[in-house]
């Protein structure tokens, strides 16, 4: 059975986003997607239903209308560079392959998570692309970029941001690659 979600518009309800993640929107600096920001919509969930998993389930979200957003920590020599991953939920980032070459690092690996919440301002689980450091790479791939509605992290576990893929691609440094994104291994 599926629990029933309740979005409100972004803009009021702030309260329900990180501290980054509402000053990002409220502060949104781009007027030609103003349109699409005014299509955000945020709800809040239990926070303990917060991995994408076991979300879908409880909601009834299709995980190819949810998208996560990891963290990498991309080394070349003495040089680290974080940068975020956003995939829809029915994929896994090619971290080794496509983030380590567009990234031009030696290694890319997921960054620690004390490492990924202090950088970010965001409680780990709900990490979102929206409102992290305006230097940072987003990259973001194309199907995400191309979903009309996706479901995204609010920057806290206690709830979940609705918004246009074409949103996400407006952020600053969004990058947007085909086949980051990479089928899931199937089980057995």
């Amino acid at each position: 059975m599926s629990d029933i979600i309740a979005p409100v518009d972004a803009l009021a309800g702030t309260d329900l986003l990180a501290v980054p993640t509402a000053s990002a929107l409220t502060n949104w600096p781009e007027p030609a997607t103003r349109s699409l920001l005014d299509r955000a919509q945020v709800a809040e969930i239990d926070p303990d239903l917060a991995d994408t998993a076991a979300f879908c389930d409880r909601y009834g979200v299709a995980p190819g209308d949810s998208a996560n957003c990891v963290i990498v920590a991309a080394r070349r020599g003495e040089v680290t560079t974080l940068a975020a991953c956003v995939v829809l939920a029915t994929t896994r980032a090619d971290v080794n392959g496509l983030v380590r070459r567009r990234l031009k690092a030696r290694k890319v690996s997921f960054a620690p998570m004390d490492t990924a919440v202090e950088r970010t301002g965001m409680e780990y689980g709900g990490i979102t692309p929206v409102g992290l450091p305006a230097h940072w790479p987003v990259l973001i791939d194309r199907a995400v970029a191309e979903h009309p509605w996706v479901v995204v992290g609010s920057g806290l576990r206690r709830s979940k941001l609705w918004v246009p893929g074409a949103l996400l691609v407006a952020l600053p440094n969004a990058e947007v690659l085909d086949d980051l994104g990479r089928p899931e291994p199937s089980a057995g």
